[in-house]
């Protein structure tokens, strides 16, 4: 038996794969800097832009969501009136399950009424004065904004 006498080359580590220090650098910076620009806003006093301004309510109306699975919602007047059974109710299911799950986060009840109010600005909100959420309805475009709008013409 022979043997083979040639050498493999030896590989060779030359240097470590690293991230470059800038870059670590500019990592660190970037939360940083998020922190400082965010603190020095809250310290300010400065008022929030994102927040609607006040308007006199024009009209209001309580209503009740009662979820029915994933996609099914009924809606009733505040004295229990049956209103609409949705067997697919769209954006108001949507709506729907994001208060159920402010209530279920905040121990509210699920039967409590909410007002659909609309704003002499045009606003059309809709607000759960027990546990403190509400949503802005025309944030979502004029069509799901119609959706809950007809409700206030009934």
């Amino acid at each position: 038996m022979t043997t083979d006498t040639r050498r493999q080359p030896e590989l060779r580590y030359t240097k470590p794969d690293m991230i470059p220090k800038v870059l670590l650098r500019a990592m660190l910076a970037l939360p940083l800097a998020a922190l400082a620009i965010v603190g020095a806003n809250a310290v300010s006093g400065r008022p929030q832009v994102g927040v609607p301004h006040a308007a006199e309510v024009v009209q209001q109306r309580s209503l009740v969501l009662e979820g029915r699975g994933a996609k099914a919602v009924a809606l009733r007047d505040a004295d229990g009136t049956l209103l609409a059974e949705m067997e697919n109710g769209g954006f108001i299911t949507v709506v729907q399950n994001g208060l159920q799950r402010a209530r279920l986060v905040r121990g509210v009840d699920q039967a409590l009424p909410v007002r659909l109010v609309r704003f002499d600005n045009g606003r059309l909100s809709l607000i759960d004065d027990a546990s403190g959420w509400s949503v802005e309805l025309h944030a979502f475009g004029d069509l799901n904004q119609a959706a809950f709008d007809r409700l206030l013409s009934e």
